[in-house]
């Protein structure tokens, strides 16, 4: 029993650790759209970094999205898929995975 609430609880701590990145790449989000308003010089590499790391997701969800013209929704939506991603299946996850692991510990 131990051996199971002992992998439980490092497939628990898995999920925050992919929590943990998950708010890390809605940072990175913020700082690409912050970015996107000015005109960056394309060859800085902070603004090469944040193009190759979002741009992927952005992609995806640009093609699903319709024509806004000049104003780019596709952060803010990557962002709340992110959001509703930690809150529903990564939050409950852990939860679920930390109690069955104390549960298993005190038989």
């Amino acid at each position: 029993m131990i051996l199971l609430a002992n992998m439980l609880r490092a497939l628990s701590v898995i999920v925050e650790m992919v929590n943990g990145l998950l708010t890390l790449y809605k940072y990175v989000l913020i700082a690409a759209a912050l970015i996107s308003w000015v005109n960056p010089d394309p060859y800085n590499p902070i603004v090469n970094f944040l193009h190759r790391v979002t741009e992927p997701l952005l992609r995806r969800i640009r093609r699903y999205m319709p024509d806004t013209g000049a104003v780019d929704l596709s952060p803010l939506v990557a962002f709340a898929l992110i959001y509703l991603l930690q809150i529903v299946l990564l939050d409950t996850l852990y939860q679920y995975l930390f109690n069955a692991s104390l549960s298993l510990r005190l038989r």
